[in-house]
Protein backbone atom coordinates (compact mmCIF):
# COMPACT_ATOMS: atom_id res chain seq x y z
CA UNK A 1 0.00 0.00 0.00
CA UNK A 2 3.25 2.54 0.81
CA UNK A 3 4.18 2.27 -3.09
CA UNK A 4 0.44 3.05 -4.29
CA UNK A 5 0.12 6.19 -1.66
CA UNK A 6 4.23 7.08 -3.09
CA UNK A 7 2.62 6.62 -6.57
CA UNK A 8 -0.18 9.43 -5.45
CA UNK A 9 2.33 11.64 -3.82
CA UNK A 10 5.12 11.66 -7.62
CA UNK A 11 3.50 13.79 -10.05
CA UNK A 12 5.54 12.35 -12.52
CA UNK A 13 2.88 8.81 -12.26
CA UNK A 14 -0.20 10.93 -12.73
CA UNK A 15 -3.36 9.29 -14.90
CA UNK A 16 -3.37 11.36 -18.06
CA UNK A 17 -7.32 11.77 -16.69
CA UNK A 18 -10.30 9.91 -15.32
CA UNK A 19 -10.28 6.66 -16.72
CA UNK A 20 -13.45 5.51 -18.70
CA UNK A 21 -14.10 2.14 -21.06
CA UNK A 22 -16.82 2.49 -23.64
CA UNK A 23 -18.08 -0.84 -24.90
CA UNK A 24 -19.83 -0.74 -27.75
CA UNK A 25 -22.71 -3.55 -28.96
CA UNK A 26 -21.19 -6.48 -28.96
CA UNK A 27 -18.63 -5.71 -26.64
CA UNK A 28 -20.36 -6.16 -23.52
CA UNK A 29 -18.86 -9.43 -22.22
CA UNK A 30 -15.21 -8.00 -22.74
CA UNK A 31 -16.15 -4.86 -21.28
CA UNK A 32 -17.00 -6.52 -18.11
CA UNK A 33 -14.15 -8.52 -17.95
CA UNK A 34 -12.29 -5.39 -18.17
CA UNK A 35 -14.00 -3.15 -15.95
CA UNK A 36 -13.19 -5.68 -13.47
CA UNK A 37 -9.52 -6.05 -13.67
CA UNK A 38 -9.35 -2.23 -13.87
CA UNK A 39 -12.08 -2.54 -10.67
CA UNK A 40 -9.51 -5.05 -8.98
CA UNK A 41 -6.65 -3.09 -9.13
CA UNK A 42 -8.58 -0.08 -7.94
CA UNK A 43 -9.31 -1.26 -5.08
CA UNK A 44 -6.28 -3.68 -4.72
CA UNK A 45 -3.84 -3.66 -1.25
CA UNK A 46 -1.08 -5.27 -2.99
CA UNK A 47 2.22 -3.62 -4.23
CA UNK A 48 2.45 -5.68 -7.29
CA UNK A 49 -0.09 -4.17 -9.06
CA UNK A 50 0.36 -0.92 -7.78
CA UNK A 51 1.60 0.40 -11.89
CA UNK A 52 -2.02 -0.61 -12.71
CA UNK A 53 -3.76 1.45 -9.96
CA UNK A 54 -6.20 3.27 -11.91
CA UNK A 55 -9.21 5.62 -11.24
CA UNK A 56 -12.73 6.37 -12.12
CA UNK A 57 -14.43 10.06 -12.60
CA UNK A 58 -15.89 11.96 -9.40
CA UNK A 59 -18.77 9.60 -8.13
CA UNK A 60 -18.54 7.07 -11.06
CA UNK A 61 -18.53 3.57 -9.11
CA UNK A 62 -17.73 1.95 -12.40
CA UNK A 63 -15.18 2.36 -14.91
CA UNK A 64 -17.78 2.08 -17.94
CA UNK A 65 -19.26 4.88 -19.57
CA UNK A 66 -23.26 4.45 -20.16
CA UNK A 67 -23.44 4.58 -24.08
CA UNK A 68 -26.21 3.96 -26.63
CA UNK A 69 -26.91 3.88 -30.24
CA UNK A 70 -30.50 3.46 -31.01
CA UNK A 71 -32.53 2.99 -34.20
CA UNK A 72 -35.34 4.29 -36.10
CA UNK A 73 -37.62 2.20 -37.87
CA UNK A 74 -36.08 3.15 -41.42
CA UNK A 75 -32.54 1.58 -40.04
CA UNK A 76 -30.92 5.36 -39.26
CA UNK A 77 -29.24 5.26 -36.07
CA UNK A 78 -27.49 8.50 -33.46
CA UNK A 79 -25.21 7.72 -30.92
CA UNK A 80 -25.64 8.91 -27.32
CA UNK A 81 -23.70 9.37 -23.97
CA UNK A 82 -25.55 9.11 -20.98
CA UNK A 83 -22.87 10.10 -18.52
CA UNK A 84 -19.98 12.91 -18.82
CA UNK A 85 -17.03 12.38 -20.36
CA UNK A 86 -15.51 16.03 -19.81
CA UNK A 87 -11.91 15.34 -19.24
CA UNK A 88 -11.60 11.83 -19.35
CA UNK A 89 -9.11 9.87 -20.90
CA UNK A 90 -11.50 7.60 -23.05
CA UNK A 91 -10.85 3.54 -24.71
CA UNK A 92 -13.44 2.96 -26.58
CA UNK A 93 -13.75 -1.31 -27.36
CA UNK A 94 -15.43 -2.50 -30.64
CA UNK A 95 -15.55 -5.72 -32.68
CA UNK A 96 -16.54 -5.04 -35.57
CA UNK A 97 -17.59 -8.86 -36.62
CA UNK A 98 -19.71 -8.80 -33.62
CA UNK A 99 -22.74 -10.49 -36.37
CA UNK A 100 -24.76 -11.45 -33.18
CA UNK A 101 -25.95 -7.73 -32.86
CA UNK A 102 -29.00 -6.94 -34.75
CA UNK A 103 -31.34 -4.17 -34.91
CA UNK A 104 -35.28 -3.56 -36.46
CA UNK A 105 -35.72 -1.88 -39.88
CA UNK A 106 -39.07 -1.46 -41.54
CA UNK A 107 -39.86 -4.03 -39.32
CA UNK A 108 -37.24 -6.96 -40.29
CA UNK A 109 -34.27 -7.93 -37.84
CA UNK A 110 -30.79 -7.33 -39.74
CA UNK A 111 -27.45 -8.27 -38.46
CA UNK A 112 -24.96 -5.93 -37.33
CA UNK A 113 -22.34 -5.92 -40.64
CA UNK A 114 -18.94 -4.53 -40.05
CA UNK A 115 -20.24 -1.06 -41.70
CA UNK A 116 -22.69 -1.02 -39.11
CA UNK A 117 -19.99 -1.14 -36.25
CA UNK A 118 -17.93 1.21 -37.73
CA UNK A 119 -20.28 3.92 -38.44
CA UNK A 120 -21.57 3.43 -34.85
CA UNK A 121 -17.90 3.87 -33.81
CA UNK A 122 -18.02 7.08 -35.40
CA UNK A 123 -21.63 8.01 -34.07
CA UNK A 124 -19.89 7.52 -30.51
CA UNK A 125 -16.95 9.45 -31.15
CA UNK A 126 -19.45 12.23 -32.92
CA UNK A 127 -21.39 11.76 -29.45
CA UNK A 128 -18.38 12.95 -27.26
CA UNK A 129 -17.98 15.73 -29.16
CA UNK A 130 -14.38 16.79 -28.19
CA UNK A 131 -15.00 16.83 -24.52
CA UNK A 132 -12.53 13.98 -23.94
CA UNK A 133 -9.34 15.21 -23.06
CA UNK A 134 -8.24 11.99 -25.31
CA UNK A 135 -9.84 9.26 -27.46
CA UNK A 136 -8.02 5.92 -27.65
CA UNK A 137 -10.18 2.84 -29.76
CA UNK A 138 -9.03 -0.22 -29.57
CA UNK A 139 -10.25 -2.37 -32.27
CA UNK A 140 -8.63 -5.91 -31.90
CA UNK A 141 -10.04 -7.29 -35.56
CA UNK A 142 -9.25 -3.79 -37.43
CA UNK A 143 -11.63 -2.62 -39.93
CA UNK A 144 -11.59 -3.66 -43.66
CA UNK A 145 -7.88 -4.83 -42.58
CA UNK A 146 -7.97 -7.41 -45.62
CA UNK A 147 -8.21 -4.26 -48.06
CA UNK A 148 -5.32 -2.97 -46.65
CA UNK A 149 -3.44 -2.37 -50.40
CA UNK A 150 -4.89 -1.51 -54.14
CA UNK A 151 -4.65 -3.94 -57.02
CA UNK A 152 -6.09 -2.61 -59.99
CA UNK A 153 -8.83 0.24 -59.19
CA UNK A 154 -10.05 -0.96 -55.84
CA UNK A 155 -10.62 1.28 -52.87
CA UNK A 156 -8.64 1.62 -49.74
CA UNK A 157 -10.98 0.91 -47.15
CA UNK A 158 -8.79 -0.12 -44.38
CA UNK A 159 -6.61 3.14 -44.79
CA UNK A 160 -9.42 5.17 -45.39
CA UNK A 161 -10.93 4.05 -41.84
CA UNK A 162 -8.18 5.09 -39.91
CA UNK A 163 -7.62 8.25 -41.64
CA UNK A 164 -11.23 8.94 -41.12
CA UNK A 165 -10.96 8.26 -36.56
CA UNK A 166 -7.41 10.12 -36.83
CA UNK A 167 -9.24 13.69 -38.69
CA UNK A 168 -12.15 12.93 -35.73
CA UNK A 169 -9.75 13.18 -33.04
CA UNK A 170 -8.57 9.47 -32.03
CA UNK A 171 -5.23 9.96 -30.91
CA UNK A 172 -4.50 6.02 -30.60
CA UNK A 173 -5.99 3.09 -32.25
CA UNK A 174 -4.77 -0.49 -31.09
CA UNK A 175 -5.70 -3.09 -33.10
CA UNK A 176 -4.47 -7.28 -32.65
CA UNK A 177 -2.26 -8.88 -35.74
CA UNK A 178 -3.28 -6.67 -38.49
CA UNK A 179 -3.93 -8.28 -41.45
CA UNK A 180 -0.79 -6.24 -42.54
CA UNK A 181 0.26 -3.07 -40.20
CA UNK A 182 1.92 -1.04 -42.79
CA UNK A 183 -1.77 0.23 -43.07
CA UNK A 184 -0.47 2.71 -40.69
CA UNK A 185 1.37 4.56 -43.21
CA UNK A 186 -2.00 5.83 -43.48
CA UNK A 187 -1.60 7.81 -40.70
CA UNK A 188 1.76 8.90 -40.53
CA UNK A 189 1.18 11.36 -37.14
CA UNK A 190 -1.76 9.17 -35.53
CA UNK A 191 -0.62 6.45 -33.02
CA UNK A 192 -1.34 3.35 -33.93
CA UNK A 193 -0.13 -0.27 -32.37
CA UNK A 194 -0.23 -3.60 -33.51
CA UNK A 195 -0.56 -6.11 -30.70
CA UNK A 196 0.37 -9.50 -31.21
CA UNK A 197 -1.48 -12.02 -28.49
CA UNK A 198 1.52 -14.32 -28.97
CA UNK A 199 1.34 -15.22 -25.30
CA UNK A 200 -2.12 -15.41 -24.67
CA UNK A 201 -2.25 -17.94 -27.54
CA UNK A 202 0.68 -19.99 -26.06
CA UNK A 203 -0.30 -19.58 -22.24
CA UNK A 204 -3.85 -21.14 -23.92
CA UNK A 205 -2.07 -23.79 -25.50
CA UNK A 206 -0.08 -25.24 -22.87
CA UNK A 207 -2.70 -25.29 -20.15
CA UNK A 208 -5.12 -27.26 -22.03
CA UNK A 209 -2.65 -29.57 -24.15
CA UNK A 210 -0.50 -31.23 -21.44
CA UNK A 211 1.40 -34.25 -23.17
CA UNK A 212 3.43 -31.47 -25.63
CA UNK A 213 7.08 -32.45 -26.31
CA UNK A 214 8.81 -28.96 -27.13
CA UNK A 215 11.53 -30.13 -28.59
CA UNK A 216 12.45 -30.19 -32.58
CA UNK A 217 12.24 -33.38 -33.08
CA UNK A 218 8.18 -33.74 -31.85
CA UNK A 219 6.88 -30.49 -32.51
CA UNK A 220 7.70 -27.63 -35.20
CA UNK A 221 5.50 -24.97 -36.52
CA UNK A 222 4.22 -24.47 -40.63
CA UNK A 223 3.10 -21.42 -41.89
CA UNK A 224 -0.32 -21.90 -44.18
CA UNK A 225 1.54 -19.27 -46.84
CA UNK A 226 4.22 -16.57 -46.79
CA UNK A 227 1.76 -13.72 -45.88
CA UNK A 228 2.12 -15.99 -42.55
CA UNK A 229 5.56 -16.41 -42.13
CA UNK A 230 6.56 -13.28 -39.82
CA UNK A 231 4.31 -14.86 -37.14
CA UNK A 232 5.32 -18.70 -37.48
CA UNK A 233 9.04 -17.20 -37.76
CA UNK A 234 8.65 -15.73 -33.97
CA UNK A 235 7.04 -18.95 -32.35
CA UNK A 236 9.31 -20.96 -33.57
CA UNK A 237 12.15 -18.65 -33.07
CA UNK A 238 11.15 -18.10 -29.11
CA UNK A 239 10.61 -21.87 -29.04
CA UNK A 240 13.73 -23.15 -31.17
CA UNK A 241 11.52 -25.47 -33.17
CA UNK A 242 11.92 -26.05 -36.88
CA UNK A 243 9.62 -24.13 -39.29
CA UNK A 244 7.93 -25.11 -42.14
CA UNK A 245 6.12 -23.19 -44.90
CA UNK A 246 3.11 -24.40 -47.57
CA UNK A 247 2.64 -22.58 -50.53
CA UNK A 248 -0.90 -22.16 -52.01
CA UNK A 249 -1.09 -22.57 -55.60
CA UNK A 250 -4.12 -20.52 -57.19
CA UNK A 251 -6.14 -19.94 -60.02
CA UNK A 252 -5.67 -16.48 -61.11
CA UNK A 253 -7.87 -17.04 -64.46
CA UNK A 254 -11.50 -16.97 -61.90
CA UNK A 255 -12.64 -15.26 -59.07
CA UNK A 256 -15.13 -17.23 -56.30
CA UNK A 257 -16.23 -16.06 -53.04
CA UNK A 258 -14.52 -12.55 -53.32
CA UNK A 259 -10.69 -14.21 -54.01
CA UNK A 260 -8.97 -16.33 -56.49
CA UNK A 261 -9.63 -19.89 -55.62
CA UNK A 262 -7.08 -22.30 -54.43
CA UNK A 263 -6.00 -25.39 -56.25
CA UNK A 264 -3.21 -27.30 -54.25
CA UNK A 265 -1.06 -26.57 -51.40
CA UNK A 266 2.88 -27.03 -52.09
CA UNK A 267 4.78 -27.73 -48.80
CA UNK A 268 8.41 -26.53 -48.40
CA UNK A 269 9.95 -27.37 -45.39
CA UNK A 270 11.65 -30.51 -42.87
CA UNK A 271 9.46 -33.95 -42.41
CA UNK A 272 6.41 -33.62 -40.56
CA UNK A 273 6.42 -37.11 -39.94
CA UNK A 274 5.91 -38.13 -36.39
CA UNK A 275 5.64 -34.67 -35.03
CA UNK A 276 2.59 -32.43 -33.76
CA UNK A 277 2.44 -29.40 -36.00
CA UNK A 278 1.42 -26.05 -35.36
CA UNK A 279 -0.25 -24.34 -38.09
CA UNK A 280 -0.63 -20.16 -37.21
CA UNK A 281 -2.24 -17.45 -38.89
CA UNK A 282 -4.47 -13.99 -38.42
CA UNK A 283 -7.40 -15.40 -39.05
CA UNK A 284 -9.82 -18.16 -39.76
CA UNK A 285 -12.13 -17.46 -42.33
CA UNK A 286 -14.47 -20.20 -43.55
CA UNK A 287 -11.09 -22.55 -42.51
CA UNK A 288 -11.39 -24.56 -46.12
CA UNK A 289 -7.51 -23.61 -46.59
CA UNK A 290 -6.10 -24.50 -42.99
CA UNK A 291 -8.40 -27.98 -43.34
CA UNK A 292 -6.90 -28.59 -46.64
CA UNK A 293 -3.15 -28.00 -45.49
CA UNK A 294 -4.19 -30.48 -42.59
CA UNK A 295 -5.09 -33.54 -44.76
CA UNK A 296 -1.69 -32.17 -46.72
CA UNK A 297 0.07 -32.67 -43.48
CA UNK A 298 -1.40 -35.91 -41.99
CA UNK A 299 -0.67 -37.10 -45.79
CA UNK A 300 2.88 -36.81 -44.99
CA UNK A 301 2.88 -38.03 -41.64
CA UNK A 302 2.06 -35.82 -39.22
CA UNK A 303 0.92 -36.79 -35.74
CA UNK A 304 -1.71 -33.68 -34.07
CA UNK A 305 -2.14 -30.87 -36.31
CA UNK A 306 -3.37 -28.07 -34.12
CA UNK A 307 -4.53 -24.39 -35.26
CA UNK A 308 -3.66 -20.71 -34.05
CA UNK A 309 -5.24 -18.20 -35.09
CA UNK A 310 -6.19 -14.84 -33.58
CA UNK A 311 -9.70 -14.61 -34.84
CA UNK A 312 -11.86 -17.43 -35.55
CA UNK A 313 -15.35 -16.20 -37.57
CA UNK A 314 -15.93 -19.91 -39.39
CA UNK A 315 -17.66 -18.06 -41.65
CA UNK A 316 -19.60 -21.09 -42.88
CA UNK A 317 -20.20 -22.59 -39.23
CA UNK A 318 -18.16 -25.46 -37.50
CA UNK A 319 -19.32 -28.39 -39.48
CA UNK A 320 -16.40 -28.97 -41.58
CA UNK A 321 -13.87 -28.49 -38.25
CA UNK A 322 -16.08 -30.81 -36.49
CA UNK A 323 -15.43 -33.49 -39.07
CA UNK A 324 -11.88 -32.85 -39.84
CA UNK A 325 -11.77 -33.33 -35.52
CA UNK A 326 -13.88 -36.59 -35.74
CA UNK A 327 -11.32 -38.06 -39.09
CA UNK A 328 -8.20 -36.83 -36.82
CA UNK A 329 -7.44 -34.33 -39.18
CA UNK A 330 -7.60 -31.49 -36.79
CA UNK A 331 -6.84 -32.03 -32.63
CA UNK A 332 -7.47 -28.74 -31.40
CA UNK A 333 -8.47 -24.79 -32.84
CA UNK A 334 -6.91 -22.05 -30.60
CA UNK A 335 -8.57 -18.54 -31.29
CA UNK A 336 -8.83 -15.10 -28.62
CA UNK A 337 -12.14 -13.79 -28.06
CA UNK A 338 -11.04 -10.61 -29.71
CA UNK A 339 -13.81 -11.36 -31.96
CA UNK A 340 -17.45 -12.55 -31.75
CA UNK A 341 -17.34 -16.96 -30.98
CA UNK A 342 -20.58 -18.54 -31.70
CA UNK A 343 -21.87 -20.39 -28.63
CA UNK A 344 -21.65 -23.66 -30.61
CA UNK A 345 -17.88 -23.11 -31.44
CA UNK A 346 -16.73 -22.29 -27.81
CA UNK A 347 -18.81 -25.31 -26.85
CA UNK A 348 -16.85 -27.76 -29.55
CA UNK A 349 -14.72 -30.01 -28.20
CA UNK A 350 -11.83 -29.05 -30.31
CA UNK A 351 -11.66 -25.46 -29.56
CA UNK A 352 -9.56 -23.71 -27.15
CA UNK A 353 -10.39 -19.66 -26.06
CA UNK A 354 -7.52 -17.40 -25.23
CA UNK A 355 -8.53 -15.25 -23.58
CA UNK A 356 -6.64 -11.46 -24.21
CA UNK A 357 -8.96 -9.38 -21.69
CA UNK A 358 -6.64 -8.90 -19.07
CA UNK A 359 -4.48 -8.03 -21.79
CA UNK A 360 -5.95 -5.74 -22.61
CA UNK A 361 -6.81 -4.42 -19.25
CA UNK A 362 -3.10 -4.08 -18.78
CA UNK A 363 -2.84 -1.74 -22.00
CA UNK A 364 -5.49 0.83 -20.83
CA UNK A 365 -4.03 0.83 -17.49
CA UNK A 366 -0.28 1.26 -18.51
CA UNK A 367 -1.37 3.99 -21.25
CA UNK A 368 -3.39 6.22 -18.49
CA UNK A 369 -0.31 6.52 -16.97
CA UNK A 370 1.21 7.91 -20.41
CA UNK A 371 3.84 5.02 -19.28
CA UNK A 372 5.35 2.48 -22.09
CA UNK A 373 4.00 -0.45 -22.93
CA UNK A 374 7.53 -1.73 -25.06
CA UNK A 375 7.25 -4.67 -22.04
CA UNK A 376 3.89 -5.76 -22.95
CA UNK A 377 4.33 -5.70 -26.42
CA UNK A 378 7.48 -7.89 -25.70
CA UNK A 379 6.64 -11.39 -24.39
CA UNK A 380 9.88 -13.65 -24.51
CA UNK A 381 10.53 -13.64 -21.11
CA UNK A 382 7.04 -14.44 -19.88
CA UNK A 383 7.19 -17.10 -22.79
CA UNK A 384 10.53 -18.44 -21.15
CA UNK A 385 9.13 -18.85 -18.14
CA UNK A 386 6.00 -19.91 -19.33
CA UNK A 387 7.78 -22.75 -21.07
CA UNK A 388 10.37 -23.84 -17.99
CA UNK A 389 6.88 -23.82 -16.10
CA UNK A 390 5.26 -26.27 -18.30
CA UNK A 391 8.24 -28.71 -18.73
CA UNK A 392 8.64 -28.62 -14.74
CA UNK A 393 4.93 -29.68 -14.46
CA UNK A 394 5.30 -32.27 -16.86
CA UNK A 395 8.39 -33.63 -14.85
CA UNK A 396 6.45 -34.10 -11.68
CA UNK A 397 3.39 -35.30 -13.72
CA UNK A 398 5.54 -38.18 -15.12
CA UNK A 399 3.36 -36.86 -18.48
CA UNK A 400 6.55 -35.90 -20.45
CA UNK A 401 7.55 -37.23 -23.05
CA UNK A 402 10.66 -36.55 -23.61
Amino acid sequence: MNQIQDWKNDISSIPFGPLGVIAMAGCEEMGAKINGWLEKWHLQTEDKDADFYTTTGKGHSSFLINTQCPRFGTGEGKGVIKETVRGYDIYILVDVCAHNVTYKMYGQTVPMSPDNHFQDLKRIINAIGGKAKRITVIMPMLYESRQHRRNSRESLDCAMALLELNNMGVDNIITFDAHDPRVANSIPLGGFESVMPTYQMLKALLKNVKDLSIDKDHLMFVSPDEGAMQRNIYYASVLSLDLGMSYKRRDYSRIEGGRNPIVAHEYLGASVENKDVIIVDDMISSGESMIELAKELKARGAARIIAMATFGFFTNGIEEFSRAFEEGMIYRVITTNGAYLRPELKAAPWYIEADISKYISYLIATLNHDRSIHELLSPLKRIQTLVANYREEQTRSGIRLV
